[in-house]
Order: C-alpha cells, then sequence, then structure tokens
C-alpha cells in the first residue's frame, strides 16, 4: 500500500510551523501518541537543561489519521496513559513564558487538569498505582524524582543524591525505573536504577556499568530495553549483563512501544546528523518499516493508546524514625578483591552544605564482612573501607541514601543486586544487635532490632 503524504500544523511553542508527514498505513494500526520537537537535547535534564528548546507537541495517531492530542498549549511532551488506556499524562506549558507542569487529560475529551504546581519545571510523568503519579521535579538546577497523589497532596522525594534524576518507567514488580549519572549523584554517563515508590530500596538496575544507559523501558517479557551505541541492547533476568540486541543498525532514543503482536514502535535515526522518526519493527525480523516521519523535526517518545496491567503495589515498610538502619553482611562478597582479613573498619560519609563530604563516623567491620550502622535518613551517604593501619581498601565514588526510617541490609559492598547472600547470621549481630550511631545522638534500641 502506498504511503500517505498528510500535510498539518505543528505548534513548537512559539508559532507554527508547517510539517510534511509521512505515515506509513497498516491494517488494524494501534492507536498511539508521540512527541514532534524541532530540535531535540535528551541528555539537557542531567544539568537541568531543556530538552525540547524549540518547543515540542504530542500528537495523536488513530483511525482518523493524525491530531494534536491537546489544543491551545504552547508545549506539550512525555505523554503517559493511563492503565485503564483513558487518559494520558504529558508535560506541558500553555503559555511560552510558563514552566513546564504535569497534566492530565482524558483521551474522550474535555480540559486537561493541572497535577503540579512547581515552582520550576515538572515533566516525565508516569501513572503509579492507587491513584498516585512519579514525575520529575526540577529544584535547585537539578531534577528531583517525586511522587504525589493524582488528587493533589504534598510531593513526596524518592531521590535524594545531590545529582539529577528522571524517571523512565513503573516496572510490572512496581519499582521505579530512572536514569541519573554513574557514579551515582557524580558527573558521568547516564545509568539505570531502581527506587521503591516510597523513596527505599535505591540500587543500581545491574552494577556491571560498561556503558550510557537511557531511555529504557520494560517490555512485555519482563526485559529491560534501552538504546546503545549503534542499536539497542537488554536486561533480561536471568544475566547480570546486559545483552547486546540484533537489531538493524542506527541510533535509537529509546522510550520504544510495545503492541499486542510483539511488534516494536520505536524512535530511530541512521546518523546523528538527521532527525529520529518512528518506525515499526519486530525483533528478529526483517527491516525497519516508516510508521511516522516529520520533515525537519525529531519524532520521539511513542506511547500505545491501549489497556494494560496495574503494576503491583509496593506496600511501606518505613518506620516513624528520623534516621536509617543499614546492615551490611559482607564487605568481602564485592566486584573488588579483598584479601582476607583486609577490611578493619568502614567509615561513612555524607554532604555538608557546600557540597563536601563530612564524616559521619566509623564501625568495626567483623572477620566475616559484617557492620551494623545507624545512619541519617533521606541524606547522601557513602562507604569507605579501610584497612588496620588506616588505609583505604575502597571508597565509593558516588552516593546512595536510606530513606529515614528504611531498614536495609545489603549482600555486600557494590556486589550487584543480582547476588544472593549466604544463609548464616552475620557476627555483628551476634555481638549486638544494636547499631553504631552516626545520627549525632544517641543509639535508638527501637531501631536496632
Amino acid at each position: 500500500m502506498r504511503p500517505i503524504v498528510i500535510s498539518l500544523l505543528l505548534v513548537v511553542g512559539v508559532g507554527f510551523v508547517p510539517a510534511e508527514n509521512v505515515l506509513q498505513s497498516q491494517p488494524k494500526s494501534p492507536v498511539f501518541l508521540y512527541t514532534v520537537a524541532k530540535s531535540y537535547e535528551p541528555s539537557a535534564w542531567s544539568e537541568g537543561g531543556e530538552r525540547f528548546p524549540s518547543g515540542a507537541a504530542i500528537f495523536v495517531r488513530d483511525a482518523r489519521g493524525q491530531h494534536p492530542l491537546i489544543a491551545n498549549f504552547a508545549a506539550s511532551a512525555d505523554p503517559a496513559v493511563s492503565f485503564d488506556g483513558k487518559s494520558v499524562l504529558f508535560a506541558g506549558k500553555q503559555t511560552a513564558r510558563d514552566s513546564w507542569q504535569v497534566w492530565e487529560i482524558s483521551l474522550a475529551g474535555g480540559d486537561p487538569k493541572r497535577i503540579t504546581n512547581c515552582s520550576q519545571d515538572c515533566v516525565r510523568p508516569f501513572y503509579l498505582p492507587e491513584g498516585r503519579v512519579v514525575y520529575g521535579e526540577k529544584i535547585d538546577g537539578r531534577f528531583v524524582v517525586q511522587t504525589q497523589a493524582l488528587s493533589g497532596s504534598q510531593p513526596l522525594p524518592l531521590t535524594y543524591g545531590p545529582g539529577s534524576s528522571l524517571p523512565d518507567d513503573v516496572l510490572q514488580d512496581g519499582r521505579i525505573l530512572f536514569e541519573t549519572s554513574f557514579p551515582l549523584g557524580v558527573k558521568g554517563h547516564s545509568e539505570l536504577y531502581t527506587v521503591y515508590s516510597d523513596g527505599s530500596g535505591v540500587e543500581a538496575y545491574r552494577c556491571d556499568h560498561s556503558q550510557a544507559r537511557h531511555s529504557a523501558k520494560q517490555v512485555s517479557s519482563g526485559d529491560i530495553v534501552f538504546p546503545a551505541e549503534h542499536g539497542l541492547s537488554r536486561f533480561t533476568s536471568a544475566l547480570a549483563k546486559d545483552v547486546r540486541i540484533p537489531a538493524p543498525a542506527g541510533e535509537y532514543a529509546g522510550d520504544l512501544a510495545e503492541t499486542a503482536s510483539n511488534q516494536w514502535l520505536l524512535p530511530w535515526r541512521a546518523n546523528g546528523n538527521e532527525n529520529f522518526q518512528l518506525m515499526w519493527w519486530k525483533p528478529g525480523q526483517g527491516n525497519l518499516r516508516p510508521a511516522v516521519q516529520v520533515a525537519d523535526s525529531h519524532v520521539i517518545q511513542p506511547v500505545l493508546v491501549a489497556e494494560r496491567s496495574t503494576p503491583k503495589r509496593h506496600p511501606s515498610a518505613l518506620h516513624d524514625w528520623t534516621f536509617g538502619n543499614l546492615l551490611c553482611l559482607n564487605a568481602y562478597t564485592s566486584k573488588y578483591k579483598f584479601a582476607s582479613a583486609s577490611i578493619h573498619s568502614a567509615r561513612i560519609y555524607t554532604r555538608d552544605e557546600a557540597g563536601g563530604a563530612e564524616l559521619l563516623g566509623s564501625a568495626p567491620v567483623e572477620a566475616d564482612g559484617s557492620f551494623f550502622v545507624q545512619v541519617p535518613g533521606d541524606r547522601p551517604l557513602q562507604i569507605e573501607l579501610l584497612d588496620g593501619a588506616g588505609r583505604t581498601l575502597q571508597r565509593e565514588a558516588g552516593w546512595y541514601w536510606l530513606r529515614r526510617g528504611e531498614q536495609r541490609a545489603c549482600v555486600g559492598c557494590h556486589a550487584g543486586p543480582e547476588t544472593a547472600p549466604e544463609n548464616a547470621v552475620p557476627m555483628v549481630l551476634l555481638k549486638s544487635t544494636t547499631p553504631v550511631a552516626m545520627t549525632g545522638a544517641a543509639s535508638h534500641s527501637s531501631g536496632g532490632h
């Protein structure tokens, strides 16, 4: 069937720009949304910058052809469809002078409803179970992952590191997949992390950190798919490292959408001198086929308009404390090689107001590598391992955190989330169930059990 050529007007923040669109007509083609932008800076958010410096607009592709999702907005981007397939979250600006805010609109029609009231930009929203949303809010020049009720409530920060973070997806198990820099909170290449919807349990999705990873999506198999150099890669549950997907050559922008027939709709371009366009592809089969092409513009962020399963709800296990307890089961269980009996103690740091490292205290490390500490909640944290002479064996380059009221056990120091612990009681708990206090106050006995 010959492609259909459609002419339309594209709202890009400061005016109307004519664009030529080429869509490949397909039988029973699914309804989907996508974003069109004259300029696209995908990593600008990591420095608190603007991804769409010339504006953007969300379009709907359905049986009527294609048309803007929202009328009378200066800019719109980051569409996310509700679990019942009836509503859409998006980031939008009513006027060019406005900051980005999160809005919701019904696909049946009606006016958009404003969800956030951010003093700066709020972008990249996703639906969570139980009537909540998650998004990135710009605060003091960096993006923080936040959550709140759709009906309006005080936002709850989910990331507490010093760098920018932005949500990528909500996984089937209820965790929020987000991207930030590696090492966590320090300038570097982008990496994928997960956190629960109360901000607890933050960890790298994988610990090999072999390449820049961003714009990831979970597909129906449970795999996490993301762009790689000149192609695509995936994380699969059985493997500790990513796996290259044998896809057609070119550059992919990520944020793919998957149909019920396992077709992938994804942004692609042949090289960095071209604009991203939407293409159809079925993994393992043939070449890419054109879906949506817009002259002189990027076409990105495809999202299917369809009902889908609701992710698992995450009931919070946080206590009403100002501190968190961290139990390391065995610091020798690590990607780093430590000589037997070499680890003597662990120092814990936070960040001061100027951004420098501030020592909270130190704790002895037992012969089996275990230690137990109590640290301030909702603060950046960093661990340093020392030998018996006080020399540094290994120190984290980045920062992580414990939520206030969180009790967390880690298998080892940078052991990787795929590593299982030994079935043994750690020696530190055989000596005492009271953690070493590093909160500037006496240890809280209620938190030591």
